[in-house]
């Protein structure tokens, strides 16, 4: 086989695809409910770093359309990968169904119809694709980071765990497939939706991925520039607090066996796919604290405009995920932002304000800094959620964000709820931040201090 043979690249995106599927299945079958979505996550993760330097470890057809329209992947391999693709999900499959004697079809979970199954595939796809493009396929980040297994990997984690009881979780045509074909007995039907909706995902994904990185749009453009527009750094705002608070509704309305983890993975994907355009806050707590703690890091009209869309982002994701979640004959299905049962209003300040300032701390420390973090920035913020949401969950409900806190109140009063409790949450938030920025200007005194300058010639 020649050096340049292609074989290679298709053999691997077969066995990668083939484990992914093989895995759904197996967890599927054997009834793991609470840690089946992140075995599937985790053999994604494993296969992208075993076999992302032989074929770009798509080992989806969605990923592979994206990739595509991009314009990182030639059209014959886009064409080869999916054809591969979903011979693998297929022979997956019937490898499962043999092995277990045992099939599952391919279908919306029971109370769930046509309209809610087919947007929970369709947004989880796009944020896989989305998040793939930038941390693996983008001029900022391609061939220049090893954080790209993991933070696409844990999308799984975030859509498995938030959007499974209703879709079931595929966000790959080729997972849809294996499925629906290797259960023909009980009809194959619903595969060709799921499909079309998870290319759909997948063609919006490269869409917005050139909104938030215009470099991609200039074949000329080798590195991105040293500040993203305002609009594409809005964008991005937009985007990360939107699947964030989508990722909160999902879990908390369908009794996610790992909610805490599955926001905490929405999270840290979406930073580390965006943290190089809009220093990825998701939150008016963080754009606040970075504002006050100095150093130029925001000005006063970005961080105001930050803050605008971020709130925008939280309540268009909370119109969302009420919907989503609306039984039949409901019009919505929301939940209150209160004190947990046997806490007040003071337990659950002290909670906000602790580990939102534990939050915004670690963001500052970690992201705005001289020398920041290159590879694990994203899961130290990230874990910040798993950190505060088991330990205070019970207490206040972990919100740690007015964007999140805007958006369950006001899905809420869609749901005939009310709406002022988030005001009040947004108080607590907002001093946890401003606490941070005051504890990072005494912790981090060479942050402040003048720099050398350089002697001239």
């Amino acid at each position: 086989m020649g050096e340049d043979s292609p074989i290679p690249k298709y053999v691997a995106e077969f066995i990668g695809t083939f484990m992914l599927v093989f895995s759904v299945g197996c967890n599927v079958l054997t009834g793991q409910a609470v840690w089946g979505v992140t075995s599937i996550a985790c053999t994604l993760m494993v296969s992208i770093y075993a076999l992302g330097g032989v074929s770009g470890a798509n080992f989806n057809p969605a990923v592979s359309l994206a990739l595509g329209l991009a314009n990182k992947l030639a059209w014959k391999d886009v064409a080869i990968y999916i054809v591969v693709q979903l011979t693998a999900g297929v022979a997956a499959g019937f490898s499962y169904a043999a092995f277990f004697k045992n099939i599952f079809d391919l279908q919306p979970s029971p109370g769930y119809g046509f309209f809610q199954t087919l947007l929970a595939e369709f947004l989880y796809t796009f944020m896989l694709c989305f998040v793939v493009l930038n941390v693996a396929a983008s001029k900022a980040h391609a061939g220049k980071n090893q954080f790209y297994g993991l933070a696409i990997g844990f999308v799984v984690i975030a859509g498995g765990y938030g959007a499974g009881h209703i879709s079931g979780g595929c966000f790959n045509p080729a997972v849809a497939w294996g499925i629906d074909i290797s259960s023909a007995s009980m009809g194959v039907d619903w595969c060709f939706f799921y499909s079309a909706f998870e290319f759909l995902g997948a063609a919006l994904a490269s869409f917005l991925f050139k909104v938030c990185r215009p470099e991609e749009k200039d074949p000329d453009a080798t590195e991105p520039p040293a500040e993203y527009p305002l609009g594409s750094r809005l964008m991005a705002e937009f985007l990360g607090t939107f699947f964030l608070v989508v990722t909160v509704g999902l879990n908390v309305i369908g009794g996610s066996k790992a909610p805490v983890f599955s926001i905490a993975a929405s999270l840290m994907c979406m930073i580390f796919a965006l943290g190089t355009c809009s220093g990825a806050h998701f939150n008016p707590a963080v754009t606040i604290a970075i504002l006050c703690a100095g150093r130029g890091k925001i000005s006063p009209p970005d961080a105001a405009a930050y803050i605008g869309v971020q709130l925008v982002g939280g309540m268009t994701g909370g119109m969302t995920y009420a919907r989503m979640c609306a039984s039949f004959g409901e019009a919505y299905k929301t939940f209150p932002l209160d004190p947990g049962a046997g806490y007040g209003w003071a337990e659950a300040a002290f909670a906000e304000i602790m580990f939102t300032f534990l939050l915004a701390f670690v963001v500052l420390s970690v992201a705005t800094v001289e020398s920041p973090l290159s590879e694990y920035f994203g899961l130290a913020i990230g874990s910040c959620v798993t950190a505060g949401g088991y330990a205070i969950g019970a207490v206040s409900g972990g919100s740690l964000n007015p964007a999140v806190s805007w958006a369950i109140s006001f899905s809420h009063v869609l749901g005939g709820g009310h709406f002022w409790h988030c005001l009040v949450y947004s108080v607590f938030e907002i001093i946890g931040g401003c606490l941070a920025a005051g504890v990072f200007m005494a912790t981090h005194r060479s942050e402040y201090e003048a720099k050398p300058q350089a002697a001239s010639a």
